[in-house]
């Protein structure tokens, strides 16, 4: 296993100029992410200049099988926490072979508005704002791989009552730190504008912003793909649902 280590931690800079690009998009449920990676001749800074590629549509439920192409453009790069040196993640939105924004593409129309004069002379800005949330706030929880029930939960049971697990400390009160710490440092190393992290009343939550316009949209989608890139190292599994378990979390915001 050493040697597997050494080659995940291999810097790739010692020896080559090539980079490698993990390209991201969100998949046919509006809510899956996908990835794969390709080979770079060098560093790209502009996701403009970076090349388009494609993947099977039909595999994803994003296309029917008789004409399963769908291009990937890029919109967004960002330093990779895994890879480090100078590979990156990028984040895509999807199109048709004919250059059509395919039916889950919602970033393409939310670009559009974006780049509308009004609305870039307005500015608008998400996330944290006075220490209160108007913006993006992203709740999650992690559960147990082989159960699928909440990490630190008695299997088929229910902790204590709410009320010690928001921002609490100790073994008893918060699930999954190093998961979360992990996570955080990460998206800083990507470059996300991440606010913050914290237990929730169900465990964790964290802030992505003040970012402008389109960008928050793209720092809320690689955070997550992060930080299913972490569970998947730790083991566990990643839920987004706001209330996975039935009866427990009530959301009082």
């Amino acid at each position: 296993m050493s040697l597997l280590s050494d080659l995940i931690s291999l810097n790739l800079s010692d020896t080559t100029e090539k980079v490698i690009a993990e390209y991201i998009w969100v998949g046919g449920s509006g809510i899956d992410m996908r990835s794969k990676a390709r080979t770079l001749s060098g560093p790209v800074n502009d996701p403009s200049k970076l090349p388009k590629w494609n993947y099977d549509g039909s595999s994803t439920g994003q296309s029917p099988g008789v004409d399963s192409e769908v291009i990937l453009f890029p919109q967004a790069a960002f330093k990779d926490p895994f890879r480090r040196g100078k590979n990156m993640l990028v984040m895509c939105d999807a199109y048709t072979a004919a250059g059509e924004p395919i039916p889950t593409n919602k970033r393409h129309n939310a670009a559009k508005i974006f780049s509308y004069p009004d609305v870039v002379a307005e500015e608008p800005w998400y996330g944290i704002y006075c220490c209160f949330l108007y913006g993006i706030e992203q709740e999650y929880t992690l559960l147990q791989k082989d159960v699928q029930w909440p990490l630190g939960w008695p299997i088929g049971g229910f902790p204590g009552p709410q009320g010690p697990y928001y921002c609490g400390i100790d073994a008893n009160k918060d699930f999954g730190r190093d998961i979360v710490d992990s996570h955080f440092k990460a998206c800083l190393h990507a470059d996300i504008n991440i606010t913050g992290i914290n237990a929730e009343v169900m465990p964790g939550q964290f802030q992505v912003g003040p970012s402008v316009g389109i960008s928050a949209c793209d720092d809320l989608w690689v955070a997550r793909n992060i930080l299913e890139r972490i569970t998947e190292i730790a083991g566990v599994v990643l839920s987004v649902d706001p209330q996975p378990i039935k009866g427990f979390y009530i959301d009082k915001s």
